[in-house]
């Protein structure tokens, strides 16, 4: 990497990897292995971020099924990522076809997916898979997966910039030549040139107060709209139970224990078991629990007489009640014995096959999966001992910044991978987002290698003229009292009672007015103080601005252009339907009308203006037909390097 001395910290390379998780080590890796040697992995915190601190009861990475006699083929798996629906055929093919090297890759470099005696790298369902082709390492998998690439990364010699802070992507001609970051050591303005910039910086955790992001996870999607990225499918979520400390799903094997679910009043007084004045029988709440684990993400179309009510509940009584909402694993739900003959047949098979019949929750839960125990004794929570508080949390965004097959962005030069990307659609098969951060990595790098190298263009003057402006606004905010902390978080609570799981409009639209005022004026009426750490949390509250201007807009359109819920997201809709929950008090935030399906061939797109973002739809592309593959045509097109290119 060739370095420039001057008084602007200007440094070149070909190409910045944003990002210190699962996908940004990847794509450094496969571009090193690919020969592009040029490159610079830039992050805020090598120890932050989500795949290295987040995960659930046995953490999935779903890939093409690679055991036992069951058919299966790219075409069929790309099939079953496309029928999420809003999702691009091109990209569900790139990743069932690219899932296959990209896993055995990441077992080669020593992340322990289970294999039988035979070597099969067996499999189990997830949520909206008709085959078994998860697998998992455990609770910690992407955590696994992140270790494993980073060791690779070091041994390899890719340059690695800490504690450093994105804050501007710099194009011309809508083509990428630079970044501003602020060095968060020595608080100083850098600036760096290249020609690929690669975002790998995960989803936008800035969005949501409640939230099973770290804290170390904050998202940069709001620069990359900034700079001229488009947004996809926005409106598209997953929120699901979390415990609150540590920031943690309790997925699976969590539920399918059958925790005792109850609430208390602030101070801890009162505590009541909730879910008995939603379901009188016994039986039938035991089996809604269970399949909790099955069905973990909310998911609007359970949300009627389903699963999901369970999610309702939770949130009613935290967040419209104001109680604190816990799961107790130390006793049965009303401390009742369980007559297993009396569940249904699915939970009473499983539990059964298990072997899972203790006398308690953390007994069953012991039994079947020891590590999810373990986890949260090393995080200094004893199950056995102590309940578990829980909220409806944010968990991953399924939509994002909008990509191609080779996940390059409207922006030339510019690609996002991993959670920063948009490839998901509404529904998709439980640890998809593993795979896709490999495949986009080991796509993109390809595409760079073969089609962009070189040095980067000069700068503009206009970019030039960019640093100074940033010196400004930090002197501007330096001048008030820090107050950027207090800001965000008014704006997350904001976000996560209006616009997370449940979607008010006209809150959306008093949110939106807040988010264009504060953007508008900024840096006022913001301040940093004088201190490190409110500078950065000024600095990163502007992408948060960004971000929600652009969320906000993608939510408030989908509310007007469409009335029916869909994905793990419900509109209040005053004409609609209340969840089938027995004597209990429902409020009309709950009144929603179920997706109709029309929109599942039609992607949203959002597009950022200072003036106001836009919206339009855009039918989806279908699944590439190759049935016209000829070998001896695409073989030359390999030698030629056709087949790495946009079209």
């Amino acid at each position: 990497m060739q370095q420039i001395e001057t008084m602007c910290h200007i440094q070149t390379c070909n190409t910045i990897i944003v990002g210190s998780g699962a996908a940004g080590y990847s794509a450094a890796e496969r571009l090193w292995q690919l020969g592009q040697h040029d490159i610079l992995l830039l992050t805020e915190g090598k120890n932050a971020g989500t795949s290295r601190n987040t995960g659930s009861d046995k953490q999935t990475y779903y890939k093409l099924t690679l055991s036992g006699d069951g058919q299966d083929s790219y075409t069929e798996m790309a099939q079953t990522l496309f029928q999420g629906g809003s999702i691009d055929g091109d990209q569900a093919l790139a990743e069932a076809v690219g899932s296959v090297p990209c896993f055995i890759h990441l077992a080669e470099l020593g992340v322990p997916f289970p294999t039988n005696r035979w070597g099969e790298y067996v499999g189990y369902k997830t949520d909206h898979d008709p085959r078994d082709r998860a697998t998992s390492a455990g609770p910690l998998t992407s955590r696994m997966m992140t270790e494993a690439l980073e060791r690779s990364v070091n041994q390899l010699g890719v340059p690695i910039l800490d504690h450093h802070l994105l804050l501007q992507i710099l194009t011309e001609q809508n083509q990428v030549q630079g970044v501003i970051c602020l060095d968060m050591d020595l608080e100083k303005l850098v600036l760096i040139r290249c020609r690929n910039l690669i975002l790998a910086t995960g989803g936008p955790a800035c969005l949501y107060a409640d939230s099973v992001y770290p804290a170390s996870q904050h998202g940069a999607n709001g620069i990359a709209f900034a700079c001229g990225a488009h947004g996809q499918n926005l409106t598209e979520w997953q929120y699901g139970i979390a415990s609150l400390h540590p920031r943690w799903n309790v997925s699976g094997t969590y539920m399918q224990v059958l925790p005792r679910f109850f609430s208390t009043e602030q101070d801890g007084s009162d505590p009541r078991e909730f879910l008995q004045e939603a379901f009188p029988c016994y039986e039938d709440m035991l089996n809604q629990i269970f399949l909790k684990g099955y069905q973990w993400p909310f998911d609007s179309r359970k949300a009627l007489d389903g699963s999901s009510r369970l999610d309702l509940l939770v949130y009613q009584e935290r967040s419209l009640r104001g109680r604190r909402v816990f799961l107790d694993y130390r006793q049965n739900p009303e401390n009742r014995e369980i007559v297993w003959d009396l569940l249904s047949p699915e939970a009473s098979a499983y539990l059964r096959k298990a072997g899972a019949l203790q006398d308690t929750p953390f007994a069953r839960l012991s039994h079947m999966n020891q590590p999810a125990v373990d986890f949260y004794r090393s995080r200094g929570v004893n199950l056995a001992a102590e309940p578990l508080e829980i909220a409806l949390c944010a968990q991953h965004n399924n939509g994002g910044i909008a990509v191609n097959s080779w996940w390059h962005t409207q922006v030339e030069g510019l690609f996002a991978i991993g959670e920063a990307a948009g490839t998901h659609g509404v529904y998709r098969p439980g640890g998809t987002a593993l795979n896709a951060g490999q495949v986009g990595a080991l796509r993109c790098a390809r595409y760079i290698a073969a089609n962009r190298k070189g040095d980067p263009d000069d700068l503009s003057s206009s970019n030039q003229d960019h640093l100074h402006i940033w010196k400004e606004w930090i002197a501007a905010l330096r001048s008030r009292p820090e107050n950027a902390q207090n800001i965000a978080a008014h704006l997350r609570r904001s976000m996560s009672d209006g616009a997370g799981a449940f979607r008010s409009l006209s809150r959306m639209e008093e949110l939106h007015e807040q988010v264009q005022s504060l953007l508008s004026h900024f840096p006022d009426p913001i301040g940093a103080g004088s201190g490190k750490t409110g500078l950065i949390q000024a600095l990163r509250l502007r992408d948060q601005l960004l971000t929600m201007e652009v969320y906000l807009t993608a939510m408030m359109d989908y509310a007007k252009h469409c009335q029916h819920s869909r994905g793990s997201a419900l509109y209040q809709t005053v004409d609609g339907y209340l969840p089938h929950i027995s004597s209990a008090v429902i409020p009309e935030l709950f009144r929603f009308l179920p997706d109709d399906g029309s929109l599942n061939h039609q992607i949203q797109e959002t597009i950022y203006s200072p003036e106001g973002s836009t919206t339009n739809w855009r039918p989806v592309r279908p699944i590439p037909d190759r049935s016209s593959d000829f070998f001896e045509n695409i073989w030359r097109g390999y030698r030629e390097n056709q087949n790495i290119s946009d079209e």
